[in-house]
């Protein structure tokens, strides 16, 4: 299903999730005081307007609370980044992300009305990590401090030809498994007796931790 996506800042991190956004066919405004990075997605974007978000009337021109999520890229203006969030939540935007560089521009963020904050580069340099250590651990993304969403290579035989209910994944591990990647097939919501086989890649949710005790387990068992 469509959603409707503005991007506040057009940095590296904004472009590239204008980029995606427009890979996978949402309606995406582009938004930049640079005329040369809103030139850039101007034939990938939706919409694109060269405008400060710091002003109040361009963000009620825009209608910001209209979009479904708002993500603010603004990343290296931390006064810019911490305005444009305090003035989308006062004009009703409902699901704010917004990009911080410290941990501190990051509670400042939170405290003045993020629904969510990221952390890019520090997410980027854990997963490179987590990928370097593991031989599973396929690709990882934060859902905040604790909860991770994770993609798992099953290549221990001990965890194949086994249905979700004899793995039992969420008792041994507290993980969730949300979709099954059998060769080019994908199984969304499995049901508990659906199989799991040698090579199959599974997507699980659930806490930090628990990935990595699943993936230590993958290993020690080989």
């Amino acid at each position: 299903m469509k959603k409707s996506f503005a991007v506040l800042g057009l940095g590296r991190f904004g472009e590239s999730v204008v980029r995606t956004l427009y890979e996978t066919h949402q309606d995406v405004l582009a938004v930049d005081v640079s005329e040369e990075r809103v030139n850039a997605l101007m034939d990938v974007a939706t919409q694109s307007m060269i405008a400060d978000t710091q002003e109040e009337e361009v963000l009620r021109g825009l209608n910001i609370d209209t979009f479904d999520y708002v993500i603010i890229g603004i990343g290296n203006n931390m006064e810019a980044s911490i305005m444009t969030t305090l003035l989308v939540k006062e004009l009703g935007a409902k699901n704010v992300i917004a990009k911080a560089e410290t941990q501190a521009h990051g509670r400042v963020l939170k405290r003045v009305g993020a629904d969510r904050v990221v952390f890019p580069e520090r997410d980027m340099g854990q997963s490179i990590v987590r990928k370097l250590l593991s031989k599973h651990i396929l690709s990882f993304i934060d859902l905040d401090a604790k909860y991770t969403l994770a993609e798992i290579a099953i290549s221990d035989p001990k965890f194949a030809n086994k249905s979700l209910e004899e793995l039992d994944l969420r008792k041994r591990f507290d993980l969730n498994v949300i979709a099954i990647h059998h060769k080019d097939k994908a199984n969304i919501s499995p049901k508990p007796t659906d199989m799991i086989y040698l090579e199959d890649i599974l997507t699980v949710v659930g806490p930090v931790q628990s990935v990595e005790s699943l993936d230590d387990t993958l290993q020690n068992t080989q």
